[in-house]
């Protein structure tokens, strides 16, 4: 008996096996064949979903957007994590990790896909800046930052790091990468009037090989005191 699928169980049955297949071969290495073989649907049920293997793909980086956001929101709301960890878990949720995220990465990478490249980052500067500008609200509460800009503050170093740890934006020697983080964090603390070499700790983001609803505007977002 022909087994029929509700329209979104099905959707994410051909994203999850496409998300496989790109990570164990690689997305050029992967035929809309391969797909349909691994899911068990005719060819006509796939296109009914997407158009082409590009489109899948396009999806899957759309549920990656989802799921960062999700995960920072998360962290963000734990509040039995320290401060400085939070705003490190915060930021390592944005990193792709598992499944195919070294193809994801290579796709919007391409010239044809600069688009695209752009929406993820605008994704990552306007949904993960209010959640950080929230921790680092709590963390002037407690006396560990002095800014009275902290969504302003996050804006700019969450842009920073979009822009110049992006490989694909800037070429950085091993040297230069290194001077640069060192500067980054060296800069972040004294925007947020962090004592310093209290963020060095952020540095094991890099050292380890790392290179929604409306978010708030900047003029709505404060830090709501007693």
């Amino acid at each position: 008996m022909r087994v029929v699928k509700e329209a979104e169980e099905r959707r994410n049955e051909i994203l999850d096996a496409a998300d496989e297949l790109f990570n164990q071969k690689g997305f050029d290495g992967t035929s809309t064949n391969d797909i349909l073989e691994k899911v068990g649907i005719a060819r006509g049920t796939l296109y009914y979903h997407f158009k082409s293997k590009e489109d899948i793909m396009d999806a899957l980086i759309e549920r990656y957007n989802v799921r960062i956001l999700g995960a920072a929101r998360e962290v963000a709301a734990d509040k039995s994590i320290p401060v400085t960890e939070r705003i490190i878990r915060v930021i390592m949720a944005i990193q792709i990790s598992g499944g195919s995220n070294k193809e994801i990465m290579e796709h919007i990478h391409k010239p044809s896909n600069a688009l695209m490249h752009q929406k993820i980052q605008k994704v990552i500067i306007n949904g993960i800046t209010p959640i950080l500008a929230g921790i680092i609200c709590e963390g002037i509460e407690q006396g560990l930052f002095h800014t009275p800009f902290p969504y302003e503050c996050m804006e700019m170093i969450i842009a920073y790091a979009n822009a110049v740890f992006d490989d694909d934006m800037v070429d950085l020697t091993t040297e230069e990468r290194a001077s640069r983080i060192q500067a980054y964090i060296f800069n972040t603390e004294r925007l947020l009037g962090a004592e310093s070499g209290s963020l060095m700790s952020i540095m094991q983001l890099f050292g380890s090989g790392t290179g929604s609803s409306s978010p708030e505007s900047s003029h709505d977002f404060a830090c709501k005191t007693d």
